[in-house]
C-alpha cells in the first residue's frame, strides 16, 4: 500500500487535477492537505464531504485566499505544510506545478514551490514527486492535460463522471460553473524521482 500525500492550495484542487487518479487507486493510503479556507465554513464542510466520498483523510489550513492574492512568506507556507502533514515520509507526494494549472493563481504556484523546497531540504521525504501538468493557453481555453507530461491518462467516462459528481454534488458547483467545465477528462503529471531535478524544474519558472 502506497502512502500518498496530496498537497494543494484550495479545497477542490485535489479533485479537479487528480480526482481520477485518487478514485482509480483505492488501495493507496491518501492524506490530502488544503492550505486555504479552513475558516470558510461552507468550503471546509464541502472539502470534508468530498474526502468522505473519496474515502480518504485530510486536513486544512487557513492561508489568506483573498482576491488581491498578496504574496505569502515562504516560511509561513512551509511551516503550515509541516504542521498539517501527519507524516514526514511518503511513497508519493502530489502537488501543483510551479506555473500553476491555469492563468493565474499565486497560491497554487507558492504551494508547489514550498513542497519542492521542503523535499530539497529533507523535511519531507518521498520516493517520487508528481506535479500537476495542465495549461490553459494563457486563458484561451479551460485547463488541459499536457500530453507531453511524464504521466498522461485519459479517464474512462464512468471514472470521469465520478470525479465530476464530486465537483457538482459534494462541492456544489453548478453545471455551468467554471469548476464544472474545467473538470478535466484527462489527467497528467510531471514526475520527479529526486529533489535536485524537481528543484531544477522549479527554478525554470522563477523570474
Amino acid at each position: 500500500m502506497k502512502l500518498v500525500a496530496i498537497i494543494v492550495a484550495h479545497p477542490d484542487d485535489e479533485t479537479l487535477w487528480a480526482g481520477g487518479t485518487i478514485i482509480s487507486n483505492p488501495h493507496w493510503n491518501y492524506f490530502i492537505v488544503s492550505l486555504c479556507r479552513a475558516d470558510d465554513k461552507d468550503r471546509s464542510q464541502k472539502f470534508y464531504q468530498a474526502l468522505s466520498v473519496l474515502r480518504v483523510e485530510g486536513a486544512m489550513g487557513n492561508l489568506d485566499d483573498g482576491p488581491d492574492q498578496e504574496p505569502v512568506e515562504k516560511k509561513v507556507i512551509e511551516d503550515l505544510i509541516m504542521q498539517l502533514l501527519p507524516s514526514r515520509q511518503y511513497d508519493l507526494v502530489i502537488t501543483h506545478n510551479p506555473a500553476g494549472e491555469y492563468t493565474k493563481h499565486r497560491r497554487n504556484e507558492e504551494t508547489s514551490a514550498a513542497v519542492i523546497n521542503l523535499w530539497q531540504a529533507g523535511k519531507i521525504q518521498t520516493k517520487k514527486l508528481w506535479t500537476f501538468a495542465y495549461e490553459d493557453g494563457n486563458k484561451k481555453h479551460f485547463p488541459r492535460a499536457q500530453k507531453k507530461a511524464s504521466i498522461y491518462r485519459a479517464l474512462t467516462k464512468p471514472l470521469w463522471r465520478k470525479k465530476h459528481n464530486i465537483i457538482t454534488d459534494a462541492y456544489g458547483f453548478s453545471q455551468n460553473s467554471w469548476k464544472s467545465q474545467a473538470t478535466t477528462k484527462n489527467e497528467a503529471f510531471w514526475q520527479f524521482k529526486n529533489a535536485a531535478l524537481a528543484t531544477k524544474w522549479l527554478n525554470k519558472f522563477k523570474l
